[in-house]
């Protein structure tokens, strides 16, 4: 399987950095290709300019590469903190260039403006990992958990793909090392069940 796996958070010594590496060593190990994406390191830039817009826009070479592999990837893995209730902003500026009509959904025929979308993602699942230093009681009963709205019903769902999974670490302030390894274990079995040939 072709996997995707995206990653968002600007220090390289991060939990959320051992979490993707520990994905992608899984993923490979398992016989999957895959496509790694640091968006930082790769100073992805997150300002969607009005040009890009229109459905049929001419993209730049970057984007153009970001939307064929999402188009053609079989799995996808997102890793970010929890910041706010929301990824980080250049996480968001990947989904508006990247996740766009023509490329993760279209608007079907004979939709009157109430935007009905088909999702055109070939993607079997995704499985996103957060980072919190809010408890899960916490974000569940105070703020309502809007990063498993924001993924799987707004984005995933959307765009066509069907099968979620979505795993948040914490507290990441005062875990320790050994909890940080039974987590790294956690999420490599994690993407390695759910991606099984």
């Amino acid at each position: 399987m072709q996997i995707s796996v995206i990653l968002a958070h600007p220090d390289p010594g991060s939990f959320n950095h051992a979490i993707a590496g520990q994905c992608v060593r899984t993923l490979e190990n398992e016989g999957h290709h895959v496509r790694f994406h640091d968006l930082y390191r790769e100073a992805f830039d997150p300002l969607l300019p009005a040009a890009e817009i229109p459905g049929e826009a001419t993209l730049p070479l970057e984007i153009r590469g970001h939307c064929e592999e999402i188009q053609q990837s079989d799995g996808i893995v997102i890793v970010h903190p929890n910041w706010w209730g929301m990824p980080p902003a250049v996480l968001k500026g990947w989904i508006d260039r990247v996740m766009r009509p023509g490329v993760a959904y279209r608007f079907l025929e004979g939709d009157h403006g109430e935007g009905v979308p088909q999702g055109l993602l070939n993607a079997s699942a995704a499985v996103v990992f957060n980072t919190s230093n809010t408890s899960a009681d916490r974000e569940a009963a105070v703020f309502g958990d809007p990063l498993e709205s924001l993924w799987k019903t707004c984005i995933f769902d959307l765009c066509g793909v069907r099968t979620f999974y979505r795993r948040t670490f914490g507290i990441i302030v005062t875990s320790t090392a050994e909890q940080r390894g039974q987590w790294l274990g956690e999420a490599g079995e994690l993407v390695r069940q759910v991606f099984q040939d």
